[in-house]
């Protein structure tokens, strides 16, 4: 399976990791998804994640991720998986809050973003349990903790 990301920072980066540790958990989380890939990710401020999750979601305030599955009309055969958004400095003051080495929280968030795309979500219970189960193990064998204690 060929991955490819294409990273854009929108952001001051002092405090980000690099582009293949962005490329590292983006690889791990497709690692069983079949054929070429490309997933963009954008790593923006609050104003332009709470812009989006305004437009696209309908809530008028900021997030840690959102994703874009990329929808394409039958019959078109473009390796483009979505998009991914993630805003540094949610995730840096999640981090932070939550007491978790920042790394983990952005190996955790740009992994979780990643499974989104796959198809993955955390709407109902047994969807939520499934991927969060996911996301540990994925995480487990970076040496990161469970994130969701």
């Amino acid at each position: 399976m060929a991955v490819t990301v294409d990273v854009d920072i929108a952001v001051d980066s002092r405090e980000l990791p690099g582009i293949s540790d962005f490329e590292q958990w983006i690889n791990l989380a497709l690692k069983n998804h079949k054929g070429e890939s490309e997933i963009s990710l954008r790593i923006v401020d609050k104003d332009e994640i709470q812009a989006l999750n305004k437009h696209y979601r309908d809530k008028d305030k900021p997030t840690n991720v959102l994703a874009f599955p990329a929808e394409f009309p039958e019959g078109v055969d473009v390796p483009l998986l979505g998009d991914l958004v993630i805003c540094a400095p949610i995730v840096i003051e999640e981090a932070r809050a939550q007491q978790k080495a920042i790394h983990s929280h952005w190996a955790h968030m740009v992994i979780h973003g990643s499974l989104h795309l796959l198809g993955y979500d955390h709407i109902d219970e047994g969807e939520a349990e499934a991927m969060e189960m996911l996301e540990t193990q994925l995480l487990a064998t970076l040496g990161y903790p469970c994130p969701y204690q």
